[in-house]
């Protein structure tokens, strides 16, 4: 039997308490964990993989000018060389560096799947291939060498590899960087490149410049997939403590979407950018569970048409549903709102460490002056090391015959070396130049190339023994070099910084949404577009809207999506009569027309026609007129494209069904352009943009009633290349402003243009100033008002009437704009402007005024 061994009285056993040894073991393990894998380096903000990463393709040499390589090769080096651990983490390692959308700055370039935002995997290691970016290359290996960093062995000493690499840039803000250690975690938002480098430079010419300056400069983080940030005050305790916590939100807008094959068209909200590091897959699922529950109210359908051009979701609402409380509802139910947790926290000196933005700037930036100095100071011994060869080369030049005949004459080369450096005082490295030198270097070409290269030498000598000796030079050198990586690289913004007003405006619009919804006031304002969109604001949110739009000038063109023709102040039980291009007129009542939000284009009407007509594609809605209050006196005129006329009593369109009513009767060719609301006695005045003006009065003779199954009279002989641009219906005492493609207008008296009678040819009130010009449409002239145009390019002005001069029939015209070259005024309308609050109390205090006077 063997003998047992004792261990016990061998003295190969320490006894210690056990909680000590668990105690240190951990700790051990911790700090490998922290130190090794899981938090980034301040300086170049950098993991040891990802570092070991970029390291292995600079040893390969996958450059951004060589061809991808396969990234199975990159992984097995990586393994192989320096990282000891799974395969798996280090591709997924190289794929998160590949990826758009989880890095602000990819360092390397991708060929192939490399995954995407609804969390699909990447293809296999074996399948794709990569090579580092002009970024990753540029700005943090371009300098790699053991004179500007220290390098270590690698886990068997059989390879060195660097400790940090030189970066050039911050990479620690540029990407941002996320991990879980033992004990603490690290969660870095990326930045914008410009940004961070304009902070940079202003900390380097003022390394006391107040917090609020320099989060001027750095006003917040900027994330891949870009999105909104909706409140300031995370981000400024983000970047003065390290940690704070930030909301963002995806990017959404009201829009109209076409369905199908046919012109139905629907309200929908389209989210175009997600919140950084959301899945939009899951998302999507998200809403979808939340709308089966009954949680979310006024989706009917959600579909993904994302492409490689980029982000599109769209989210189909109801027809009764209100886009800005169902995108409210999203951002407090879905993720398309979130909070990005912000922990700045990296290692310093080997130690990890909690830093606030200013600090993490300073590392960089001593960092980047070491690895300079050390760069420069090298540079400066090979210079010395060459000018000093250079040196002998042309001193042995000059003495070329001496140093020939103790060449010829000398037995060995060690003895013609030791001759040489007693008669020339050569040293050591200079002889063995000299000896080694060919015989082309004796020609005169070759002489001029060593004095050329010594001169140059010198110079940079002089230039770097500047910039180690003095380090104002050193700093004018950083930010020279750092201007110079913003001309390459930097991009603009991509996350979007709400403003404390914007976010008190929309906060206060979706509370005046809700109130609404729930509360009986009648009273309501109505825009009208020439896109066929109707918006329902209340009085209050009108005037405010319009105190914004008038703080622009006027007479200033601007960019405009949509452009409103008519202003009506009315109650949510009127009516607002709607007429189709065909001649079919539909009734729509304003409370069921939903309340605008600030973002939304508004609701197009065709949407609010009964389902069986919005599939028509006849049923596009060229004209709307509100009802009055007292129908009986009014008529409806309608003018056609070819200038035949119709007159109808208004009371023939009251009360109408949802199959709507046929006006009048078109020929094949002819459609439905203008509708004005008369009584008679007025003046209606027909406008072609050849400039003529046909003024009929509104009587039994010149334009009479007719029956709903008549096609109109004809009005006007319009000329070759001639179109009707107006129909307008004014007082004798009233004016009228024309206005011309070209930017003049013109404002004359009703009572200074011919009555005529239909048929006949119609006055010229305006002599264009160009031959190319063309009248575009006429208005009415009313006192308070302005008139708002519309260009080819899309721009807008408004144009206030008050400011321009009664004009005689031969008067000359007013320049209201200065166009470009190849602009014309495409449309116009008059806006009259509810009064303000300011005026109506004004109003109130002079009838109290007079109260008391009487």
């Amino acid at each position: 039997m063997a003998e047992q061994l004792s261990i016990l009285t061998s003295g190969q056993v320490i006894s210690t308490a056990l909680h000590t040894e668990v105690q240190r073991s951990y700790l051990e393990y911790a700090m490998s964990v922290i130190v090794g894998r899981a938090l980034p380096d301040v300086r170049d903000g950098l993991k040891p993989v990802h570092r070991r990463i970029l390291y292995a393709m600079h040893e390969l040499g996958l450059t951004p000018d060589r061809p991808y390589r396969k990234c199975a090769r990159v992984v097995g080096d990586v393994l192989g060389k320096y990282h000891p651990h799974g395969d798996q983490a280090v591709y997924d390692a190289l794929v998160r560096m590949v990826q758009d959308f989880s890095s602000r700055y990819p360092l390397l370039e991708g060929h192939g799947n490399f995954g995407s935002v609804d969390d699909d995997p990447p293809a296999a290691m074996r399948y794709t291939e990569t090579r580092l970016a002009a970024i990753g290359n540029e700005g943090l290996l371009s300098e790699i060498g053991e004179a500007t960093v220290d390098f270590i062995g690698n886990f068997d000493n059989s390879q060195q590899e660097p400790i940090v690499l030189p970066a050039q840039l911050p990479f620690l803000l540029l990407n941002g960087c996320s991990g879980i250690a033992v004990g603490m975690a690290t969660n870095v938002p990326p930045h914008n490149a410009g940004e961070v480098i304009d902070g940079l430079i202003a900390l380097i010419d003022r390394p006391d410049l107040p917090d609020d300056e320099l989060f001027k400069l750095i006003p917040a983080p900027d994330f891949p997939t870009g999105g909104e940030i909706i409140d300031t005050a995370g981000i400024r305790d983000a970047y003065k403590t390290g940690r704070g916590s930030i909301p963002i939100r995806g990017v959404a807008k009201i829009e109209e979407v076409q369905l199908g094959r046919g012109r139905h068209r629907r309200l929908a909200i389209v989210v175009t950018e997600l919140p950084f590091q959301v899945n939009k897959a899951a998302w999507i699922e998200k809403i979808a569970d939340l709308v089966n529950q009954g949680r979310i109210e006024g989706i009917i359908d959600i579909r993904d048409e994302s492409d490689r051009d980029g982000m599109r979701v769209v989210i189909e609402l109801k027809r009764e549903a209100q886009p800005a409380l169902v995108l409210d509802k999203l951002y407090k139910l879905t993720p398309l709102q979130t909070n990005f947790g912000v922990i700045m926290l990296a290692l310093s000196d080997g130690q990890p460490r909690q830093m606030p933005l200013r600090e993490l700037l300073q590392q960089f930036l001593r960092f980047r002056e070491e690895t300079l100095t050390r760069q420069y100071r090298h540079e400066f011994e090979k210079a010395e090391s060459r000018s000093h060869i250079l040196e002998g080369l042309l001193a042995a030049l000059e003495h070329l015959d001496e140093i020939i005949d103790i060449l010829r004459h000398a037995p060995d080369g060690g003895t013609a070396k030791l001759t040489m450096q007693q008669r020339f005082n050569f040293s050591d490295r200079q002889a063995d130049a000299i000896l080694a030198m060919p015989l082309r270097r004796l020609t005169g070409l070759e002489r001029q190339n060593l004095q050329t290269e010594y001169d140059e030498l010198v110079d940079r000598m002089e230039e770097l023994q500047k910039l180690l000796e003095h380090r104002k030079e050193l700093l004018k050198a950083l930010k020279k070099d750092l201007r110079a990586l913003k001309r390459r690289f930097a991009d603009e913004r991509r996350t979007r910084l709400l403003s404390a007003e914007e976010q008190a405006a929309e906060s206060a619009e979706l509370a005046e949404i809700a109130a609404e919804e729930g509360s009986s006031e009648q009273e309501a304002v109505l825009e009208f577009t020439q896109r066929g969109y109707v918006r329902r604001f209340s009085p209050k949110a009108f005037q405010r809207r319009q105190a914004k739009q008038t703080a622009s000038p006027t007479g200033t063109l601007m960019e405009q999506e949509d452009f409103v023709t008519l202003v009506e102040m009315a109650t949510i039980d009127q009516e607002v009569l709607v007429l189709t291009r065909s001649g079919k007129a539909y009734s729509v009542r304003i409370g069921d027309i939903p309340i605008t939000g600030r973002q939304s284009k508004g609701t197009p009407l065709v949407s609010l026609l009964p389902s069986t007509m919005q599939g028509d594609p006849e049923t596009i809605v060229t004209q709307f007129v509100l009802y009055p209050n007292d129908v009986e006196s009014l008529d409806l005129v309608m003018l056609t494209r070819q200038g035949r006329i119709k007159r109808l009593p208004l009371s023939e369109f009251t009360n109408l069904t949802g199959r709507g009513l046929s006006a009048l009767k078109l020929k094949d060719d002819d459609e439905l352009m203008f509708v004005t609301l008369t009584e008679a006695g007025e003046q209606l005045l027909l406008a072609t943009s050849g400039g003529r003006i046909l003024r009929l009065e509104i009587n039994d003779e010149q334009v009479p009633i007719l029956g709903r199954a008549a096609q109109g009279q004809p009005a006007l002989r319009l000329l070759k290349k001639e179109s009707l641009v107006g129909c307008v219906a004014v007082n004798i005492n009233d004016t009228v402003v024309l206005v011309t493609e070209q930017g003049y207008a013109k404002q004359v008296r009703v009572s200074s243009i011919k009555p005529t009678r239909r048929g006949e040819i119609g006055t010229y009130p305006m002599q264009f100033a160009l031959k190319t010009d063309a009248l575009v449409g006429l208005a009415p002239g009313l006192p308070g008002t302005e008139i708002v145009v519309l260009t080819n390019e899309e721009h807008l002005a408004r144009l206030a009437i008050d400011d321009m001069a009664y004009q005689g029939r031969d008067g000359s015209n007013h320049r209201l704009l200065k166009l470009s070259r190849k602009e014309k005024i495409t449309e116009l309308s008059v806006i009259l402007l509810p009064p303000s609050d300011e005026e109506t109390d004004e109003d109130a205090d002079d009838e109290e005024d007079g109260a008391d006077t009487d």
